[in-house]
């Protein structure tokens, strides 16, 4: 037991936040969820906002900053276990323990091992055990309490009585949720009314939706753009002057990954002040697999001489900010016409406008033929939606992929022996993760032995066969249907799925949906008949 005497004065309790993630993941309604939310909110000083909701989205840390955490399964299990249990004549605050989360990530160089481990055991000692289950929740990304960033705005348009989408639409154009809670619940509108898209502060990028075929491209925007979907890296390039930042899209500033991008945009991209947004490839004489674009983005050594190995090709296909003017609220029209001017002819994917599916087909032929994925079919008349999936743009590939989370993985044998290959597959869902297939295709051997250790520095525990992981490591599955099954909480399975790319450009937020998945499988049947009261399918 542990002797707890509260001293005065303090700010939010560790123990506070532990027993508002406790409420959390017993409350099944979302908005009640939201309610609880708004009141813990409510209560924060203004300092603590930003680790808080750090904490309650299992970040610790802000995306888009350089530094990490660096600690695994095994740090924790050795500094658990090499700390004691202590009488804490105060609280352990919110603020408290970000701070030494901070130093915990800032530790490096030779011995750094030790210090963080020893920081986290002075952090976890004096916790009890609700304390130290949701804050280690926390650092290894599974809160599962049902709180994910669009639960967390409800609970704050709750707490400061303003419009859920006043504080999305901030929330997206800042790419930063806890300084748009920070804002909003100290300045209210007249603070979030100061914010908009900034030079240097990447925008969350809209995403596209799924189309089976160019016919239902057509059928869904009526005549519309088609461009070549390129299979490389998304970026956001921010450009004042000769200043030029590189954004990756999970808001991650990669400039000195990719000096030569940077060059190219301050030598031939044609403003003073602007916000463009497109996709690097690997490239040499055609398209090289899009592990080799992240193999750039990831690189901080020897960046010379990766560049000479793996040239990257620039591409751009949108302006959202020109010369102090920001364009997401025009028509995409609008928006191409302002990067034409601003962009050599060379670095614009290859393009058509078309409400002719014979003619689309073509193209989609044209860009498989030349090593792409397929196309994007985008709405003439629609605007960015920054942060949002929706129905304006449209994927088009020869076969459909999800982004799916590696949860588990089992241990291979025979050939594999000795490599985690067997990957359980999990689609997103507002309290975490369900799995809906696993497999072991799609990567070489060295790929096996790569992810291998990845995986085992994301470890949160092992059974006979199984090592459970945190859901960080997302990748592309292509799949040939989805059939409903029993083997999963889920109710469903991926046939024949096999890994198409290990997505690190994407967090696993941006995973798709278990919606999704229930959607796919449905559309099934606009070309396939069903038995209805079959008894659903095995794997």
């Amino acid at each position: 037991m542990m002797l707890r005497i509260r001293a005065k004065n303090v700010s939010t309790s560790l123990g506070r936040f532990a027993s508002l993630c406790a409420s959390l993941e017993k409350e099944p309604g979302r908005k009640n969820r939201a309610g609880l939310l708004a009141e813990f909110l409510k209560g924060l000083d203004p300092e603590e906002i930003k680790p808080a909701v750090l904490l309650l989205l299992a970040q610790v840390l802000p995306k888009s900053g350089q530094r990490s955490l660096d600690i695994g399964y095994s740090t924790v299990k050795r500094a658990i276990s090499s700390g004691q249990r202590t009488f804490a004549v105060e609280d352990t605050t919110i603020l408290g323990a970000h701070a030494v989360l901070e130093k915990i990530a800032r530790a490096e160089g030779p011995g750094s091992r030790r210090t963080k481990e020893n920081l986290l055991s002075g952090l976890l000692a004096p916790l009890s055990d609700e304390e130290r289950e949701y804050l280690l929740r926390s650092l290894f990304g599974e809160m599962r309490i049902g709180v994910n960033e669009g639960v967390l705005l409800e609970g704050l348009a709750l707490a400061t009585k303003l419009p859920v989408e006043r504080l999305r639409e901030a929330q997206m154009l800042t790419g930063d949720l806890p300084l748009t809670a920070e804002i909003a619940l100290t300045a209210g509108e007249a603070g979030l009314g100061m914010l908009g898209a900034k030079l240097f502060t990447p925008i969350k990028p809209m995403l596209a939706g799924t189309a089976q075929d160019v016919k239902e491209a057509i059928g869904t925007l009526g005549k519309c753009a088609f461009e070549f979907k390129l299979d490389g890296a998304r970026i956001q390039v921010h450009k004042s002057e000769g200043d030029v930042r590189i954004f990756s899209r999970r808001l991650t500033d990669v400039t000195s990954s990719v000096p030569e991008i940077a060059e190219e945009v301050r030598s031939e991209v044609k403003c003073s002040e602007c916000v463009l947004e497109g996709e690097v490839i690997a490239f040499k004489g055609r398209p090289l697999p899009f592990q080799e674009v992240m193999r750039r983005f990831t690189r901080v050594h020897g960046i010379e001489d990766s560049s000479e190995r793996v040239p990257l090709k620039l591409y751009l296909f949108d302006a959202l900010l020109v010369d102090g003017r920001l364009l997401i609220d025009e028509p995409y029209t609008s928006r191409y016409e302002s990067l034409k001017l601003l962009v050599p002819h060379a670095v614009l994917p290859p393009r058509i406008v078309t409400e002719d599916a014979s003619e689309a087909q073509a193209f989609f032929e044209r860009s498989l033929a030349e090593g792409n994925e397929g196309l994007v079919a985008k709405a003439l008349d629609g605007t960015y939606s920054v942060g949002r999936r929706g129905k304006r743009w449209l994927k088009v590939k020869r076969a459909i992929t999800l982004d799916l989370v590696i949860v588990a993985a089992e241990w291979g044998y025979g050939r594999r022996t000795g490599w985690l290959s067997d990957y359980y597959l999990g689609a997103r869902t507002e309290r975490g993760f369900e799995v809906v297939g696993k497999t072991f295709k799609g990567f070489t051997d060295e790929q096996f032995k790569s992810i291998t250790q990845r995986l085992l520095a994301l470890k949160t525990d092992e059974g006979r066969h199984v090592v459970n992981v945190r859901p960080e490591i997302v990748v592309e599955v292509a799949f040939d249907e989805i059939q409903r099954s029993p083997n999963y909480p889920s109710g469903f399975a991926l046939r024949f799925a096999r890994i198409k790319a290990i997505r690190d450009d994407k967090r696993p937020e941006e995973a798709d949906l278990l919606k999704t998945v229930s959607e796919i499988y449905e559309k099934q049947f606009e070309t396939k008949g069903r038995l209805d009261g079959a008894e659903p399918p095995s794997e």
